[in-house]
């Protein structure tokens, strides 16, 4: 026969949850199964995140100069 504990808990930032039963009887074999009612929002992102990350982008503003500088030499 199957028998569920269904318990309400908040998970910590470490991600570990602990349930606590006296009808978990130690060397018993159980399956955990978590449903999480709702995901967090992950934080909204700035475009200042992304800039510089993308392929072909550049960190600074020095380098996006040189590398315009260096078309333009080519292109004379």
């Amino acid at each position: 026969m199957l028998r569920a504990i269904k318990q309400q808990v908040t998970v910590p930032p470490d991600g570990v949850i602990k349930i606590y039963s006296k009808e978990l009887q130690p060397g018993s074999q159980a399956e955990i199964i978590v449903i999480l009612k709702q995901l967090p929002k992950p934080p909204p992102q700035g475009l200042l995140r992304f800039m510089g990350k993308g392929k072909g982008a550049f960190a600074t503003a020095e380098q996006a100069d040189a590398f315009i500088r260096g078309e333009r030499d080519r292109w004379e």
